[in-house]
């Protein structure tokens, strides 16, 4: 399988990336070591995880069960070094650390307690889940107001968190450093104040991204481009939505859709007739709409790797064959002129 430079680590990652955000929820464990074992024996190496995983729902009473999980797969099978792992620090929330913000005091604490779940002594890229002072992201870009944030209370932040990841990495715990959920003006001050004061240099930003949701295509992914900084798109398939599995009033049995309802605010009028859009274009080409999407997100110039994630491992061996499918410049040509139609849908 391909692979792609991860920022300026030295480490390369498959242009697949195994998300695992279902183990403990809807993907029961052994499933889970299914999944892991299928990805490995394709050729991926490059797994992601979090420790407020699982999700659909997030409960406190699971938070760090995935994370258990796939400690429990790392020590029973003793593979722990053919993966890049990675995971992620909660930013603030109700469910972890009682709404702490991310600091130079949490971050070992959590630091600590993922590698303790995750039975390994390092993680990989230690990526922070959602910034301080709030994100763009989860459907907040029709309100987020950045003109209320402490620009200066920002800067101390970043600067003591840069300390306290600098410590993690001399100690060994991590190798490398990520955001998610973020902003080009975030990734740029992340890594002008690294530079600065020392510290990780960001690697990536995990973001979302996809044919229905192509927010990174502007200012973030020039910086990106410019700053060698690789995105990691999540909801590749927008949650389900280009399956093509929600169309015409379907909801089928345990989907995403059945148990939260509205994709997390991606559910709208103006979405299933751009998944419509998608769906014929593909079929158009001869392709699997599955396998268009997942190809086309993972092969954007400024992507590191694409996450997907399967709820059992038949969806898994299905999306697997993106990785072989060729998406020629008259489809991208198209692909672009339907976004143009059905620009930001949800």
């Amino acid at each position: 399988m391909k692979k792609n430079p991860l920022g300026r680590t030295g480490m390369s990652v498959t242009e697949l990336c195994l998300g695992t955000m279902t183990y403990g929820n809807q993907t029961p464990p052994e499933d889970a070591f299914a999944q892991i074992e299928r990805a490995l024996d394709a050729g991926i190496n490059f797994m992601d995880t979090a420790e407020m995983y699982p999700v659909n729902p997030v409960r406190a009473e699971t938070v760090g069960r995935t994370e258990e999980i796939l400690g429990d797969w790392f020590e029973k099978s003793g593979r722990r070094g053919e993966w890049i792992l990675a995971s992620k620090h909660t930013g603030p929330s109700k469910l972890v650390r009682d709404e702490a913000p991310i600091s130079s005091e949490t971050i070992p604490v959590a630091v600590e307690s993922s590698l303790k779940r995750l039975k390994t002594d390092y993680i990989d890229l230690y990526q922070f889940h959602w910034p301080n002072r709030g994100s763009y992201a989860f459907r907040q870009n029709w309100t987020f107001a950045p003109w209320k944030q402490d620009r200066e209370a920002t800067r101390q932040h970043m600067a003591d968190a840069l300390g306290a990841l600098q410590r993690e990495v001399e100690r060994g715990t991590i190798r490398a450093f990520g955001l998610s959920n973020d902003s080009a003006w975030g990734t740029a001050e992340w890594l002008r104040m690294a530079a600065e004061v020392g510290g990780p240099r960001v690697a990536s930003v995990q973001n979302e991204y996809s044919l229905l949701y192509r927010m990174a295509d502007t200012d973030l992914g020039e910086l990106m481009v410019n700053e060698d900084v690789g995105l990691l798109p999540y909801s590749p398939l927008g949650a389900g939505l280009l399956t093509g599995k929600y169309q015409d009033g379907a909801l089928p049995e345990g989907s995403r859709m059945a148990i939260n309802g509205d994709l997390g605010g991606r559910k709208s009028e103006r979405v299933f007739p751009a998944v419509a859009a998608y769906i014929e274009l593909a079929r158009e080409f001869d392709l699997d709409p599955v396998h268009m999407a997942l190809a086309w997100s993972a092969r954007r110039p400024f992507v590191a790797s694409s996450i997907f994630g399967a709820t059992t491992l038949g969806q898994l061996e299905h999306l697997l064959g993106a990785a072989e499918v060729t998406l020629p410049d008259e489809l991208l040509e198209r692909i672009d002129a339907t976004h143009k139609q059905h620009p930001l849908p949800y």
